[in-house]
C-alpha cells in the first residue's frame, strides 16, 4: 500500500504493526528534514500520527502546548504538533489547526484511531471497509492495493461523476469506499469496530451589515494584510519554494504578496505557455513578474504533445475528474518540480470572490426565468443547438447551450446542471437505472436547503467551495502536484482571509458585473492594471477539436453503463453534430481510471486480513 504511494512520498517510508493495525508512512520532506520521519510518536510511544500536508500555525500551537507543559523532541516538525495536539485537546485539535491535513492518529491506550481532513479538503483521505478490515489512504489506488480488499466500482458513484464531472464527497469511486468530506474527523475503536463520522467547520456565508459601513478603502486595506499574513505563512519551508504564475490576480497576487515578504530574495515563478495564441496567457505572467522583479521559467507547450502525454495523466489519477485541465495542470507541475519541491497558488480566489462566469450568469437567469414560459424555453434549446459550433474554449454558443440545458431546472440545480457533463433528462439513456434528480444531485441540493444565505450569489458561493473546489480543483491539483512529488499550498484558503470573506457582503465580490471586486481594489497597489482589468481566461484547451483525434472510450464493461449510448455520442460530436465535449473527456478520464485499477489489482497478491 505504501508502494503505490511512493510519487507522494519519495523521501522517506516508515512502518508500524501492534496487534492487527498497521501504519504505513510516504515522506516528501519539508519541514525538519532530519527530525521528521513518520510514523511519529510521543515519549512514551502511546499517541503516534501519520500524516500528509503542512500545519501553518504550527509554531504558535507549539508555544501553546509548551506553555501547557508538554515536551517537544524535534526542531521545528509540525508533525509533532499533532502528537501533543491530540493529547492536549482530543477530537478538538482539528477545529485549530491552519493548514491542508489529512492525518491518522492512533491512540494505543484506548486502542482507537481517529483520522481527520483540513476543511476544505485540500489532502484527500479514504477509507474502506470490509468484513473485518478497515483501511484508509491518501489515494484510493493504495487501498485497492490491499490483497483482502475486493475493489469494485459504485455505479450510485458513476452516476454521480457523470452529473458533477467529479464524485462528491463521501462517495468514492467503489463499493464500500468513502471520501471523508473536508472538514470532518472520524472516530475508528479498533476493539468495537464502532465508527463515527463528524464535522467540524463548514463553510458558510454569513455577511455582516456594519462592514457595508466600514469603508472600502478599509475593507481593502484589511484584505491585503490578510493575504500578505496568508503568504508569509506559507513560505516556511527547508526546500526550494516557488510560484504558480498564471498571469491572472490571484496568482499575480500571491508573486506579488510573496515579494513584500521576502525583500531581497529572488522569487522562482513558473508559467505554462502554448503555442495556439488563443490559449496563451504568458505575455500577462511576464508582465507579473516583470513588476515583481522574479525570476520567470516559462515552458512552451505544444497542445498537441499533451495530448499525446494524456494517457499517462489520466492512468495516474486514483479517481476519474471530468476536467480536462488536469492535462495542463500536470505539465506545469512537472515543469516546476524541475525546480523547486514547494508552489503557492492562487486557488479558492475564484470561489471565494465570485470569480467564475456563472456569478454573473445569476442575474440574466433569473430574469429569464420569470419571463420565458416552459414551451418557449424549449424551442429556444433546439434552436441553440443549431448553432455554429466552434470547437473553441467558453464559446458564446457552449456557453448558451450549457445555459439553457441549467434553465430547464429548478434553480435549486442551476450550478451542478451548469457545470456536469450530462443532465438529468438523458440519464436514462446512458444508465440502465438512472438516479431521480434528488438522489442524483443530493449533495448540491443539501448545500442549497442547509444555506443561510438569502441571496442567489452567496448560495452559488457556498455551491463553489462546498463542493466545486473542494472535488473538483483541489483534487486536480493535489493529484497533479504529487504525481511528481510537489507540495501545492493554496494561499486563499488560510483560516483568517476564509473567515473575512465570509462576513464579507458580496457587493463587495460581485459588483455591476465585476467579480473580485474588492480583491482586485487591494491589489491594486500590487499589480498593473493590464492584469486588474484583464477578462478572466481560464486554464483551456481545444478539448472539443482533440475529442475528435483520440480513440474513444466505451465504456463497454462498465456496470449498468449502456455503450451504444457512449458510442453514439462519440459519433454524433465527430460528425459535428453535437457537442458532447464535457460527457466524452469524462468517460475517456473513467476508462483509464478503471484500467489502472484493473491492472493493479491484477498484480496485487491477497495477504491477511488487518484491522
Amino acid at each position: 500500500m505504501t508502494d503505490a504511494l511512493v510519487h507522494r512520498g519519495p523521501d522517506g517510508e516508515g512502518l508500524y504493526e501492534d496487534r492487527g493495525v498497521f501504519l504505513g508512512h510516504r515522506r516528501l520532506a519539508i519541514l525538519d528534514i532530519e527530525g521528521g520521519a513518520q510514523p511519529m510518536w510521543n515519549a512514551d510511544q502511546t499517541v503516534g500520527v501519520v500524516y500528509n500536508g503542512e500545519i501553518y500555525n504550527h509554531l504558535e500551537l507549539r508555544a501553546e502546548l509548551e506553555g501547557k507543559g508538554r515536551r517537544f523532541r524535534t526542531d521545528h516538525s509540525d508533525t509533532e504538533v499533532l502528537v501533543h495536539g491530540w493529547l492536549e485537546w482530543g477530537s478538538g485539535l482539528a477545529e485549530r489547526l491552519n493548514g491542508m491535513f489529512a492525518f491518522a492518529i492512533y491512540d494505543r491506550p484506548r486502542r482507537q484511531l481517529f483520522l481527520a481532513r483540513d476543511r476544505f479538503g485540500e489532502k484527500p483521505l479514504f477509507y474502506m471497509r470490509q468484513g473485518d478490515i478497515f483501511a484508509f489512504a491518501s489515494e484510493l489506488t493504495a487501498i485497492s492495493a490491499h490483497g483482502g480488499l475486493h475493489c469494485a466500482p459504485e455505479v450510485r458513484s458513476l452516476q454521480k461523476y457523470f452529473a458533477y464531472g467529479y464524485i462528491p464527497a463521501p462517495n468514492a469511486l467503489y463499493r464500500d469506499a468513502r471520501k471523508l468530506p473536508g472538514g470532518c474527523h472520524l472516530t475508528f475503536d479498533c476493539a468495537s469496530g464502532a465508527l463515527r463520522v463528524e464535522r467540524y467547520w463548514k463553510f458558510r456565508v454569513r455577511p455582516e451589515p456594519a462592514m457595508l459601513r466600514a469603508g472600502e478603502e478599509n475593507l481593502a486595506e484589511e484584505l491585503r494584510h490578510l493575504l500578505g499574513a496568508a503568504v508569509n505563512r506559507r513560505l516556511m519551508s527547508d526546500v526550494p519554494l516557488g510560484v504558480f504564475l498564471s498571469g491572472g490576480v490571484d496568482s499575480s497576487g500571491v508573486l506579488a504578496l510573496a515579494r513584500d515578504a521576502r525583500p531581497g530574495e529572488t522569487l522562482e515563478a513558473f508559467t505554462i505557455g502554448f503555442t495556439e495564441p488563443s490559449y496563451d496567457e504568458s505575455e500577462f505572467a511576464r508582465q507579473a513578474a516583470r513588476q515583481v522583479g522574479a525570476a520567470h521559467h516559462l515552458e512552451t507547450m505544444d497542445l498537441q504533445v499533451m495530448l499525446r502525454r494524456m494517457d499517462g495523466v489520466l492512468g495516474h489519477l486514483d479517481e476519474p475528474l471530468g476536467d480536462a485541465s488536469i492535462l495542463p495542470t500536470q505539465q506545469l507541475c512537472a515543469f516546476t518540480r524541475r525546480h523547486v519541491t514547494v508552489a503557492l497558488s492562487g486557488d479558492g480566489g475564484d470561489e471565494l470572490f465570485a470569480g467564475y462566469d456563472p456569478f454573473n450568469a445569476l442575474g440574466p437567469a433569473s430574469l429569464y426565468e420569470r419571463l420565458v414560459p416552459k414551451p418557449l424555453h424549449g424551442v429556444l434549446r433546439r434552436v441553440a443547438e443549431h448553432l455554429p459550433r466552434s470547437g473553441r474554449n467558453m464559446s458564446f454558443d457552449f456557453k448558451v447551450r450549457r445555459a439553457l440545458a441549467g434553465l430547464t431546472y429548478p434553480r435549486r440545480l442551476w450550478n451542478p446542471v451548469w457545470l456536469g457533463p450530462l443532465e438529468p433528462e438523458v440519464f436514462a439513456e446512458v444508465f440502465e437505472q438512472p438516479l431521480q434528480p434528488e438522489d442524483l444531485y443530493a449533495e448540491a441540493l443539501a448545500v442549497w436547503e442547509d444555506s443561510e444565505a438569502d441571496d442567489m450569489v452567496d448560495r452559488t458561493l457556498e455551491f463553489y467551495t462546498n463542493l466545486y473546489l473542494q472535488d473538483d480543483i483541489l483534487m486536480k491539483v493535489d493529484r497533479a502536484a504529487m504525481s511528481v512529488s510537489l507540495e501545492s499550498r493554496a494561499v486563499f484558503l488560510d483560516n483568517d482571509v476564509v473567515a473575512f470573506c465570509q462576513r464579507l457582503p458580496h457587493v463587495f465580490k460581485l459588483r455591476n458585473g465585476q467579480s473580485k471586486y474588492l480583491l482586485k481594489k487591494a491589489l491594486a497597489p500590487l499589480l498593473p492594471a493590464s492584469i486588474l482589468e484583464r477578462r478572466k481566461k481560464g486554464f483551456g484547451i481545444p478539448l472539443a477539436s482533440w475529442l475528435c483525434h483520440v480513440t474513444p472510450a466505451l465504456l463497454e464493461d462498465v456496470p449498468e453503463i449502456r455503450a451504444d449510448a457512449v458510442a453514439r455520442r462519440w459519433k454524433s460530436h465527430r460528425q459535428g453534430g453535437a457537442d458532447h465535449r464535457l460527457f466524452l473527456f469524462s468517460a475517456l478520464s473513467l476508462e483509464h481510471v478503471l484500467s489502472r485499477g484493473k491492472r493493479d489489482r491484477a498484480t496485487s497478491s491477497p495477504r491477511g486480513s488487518a484491522t
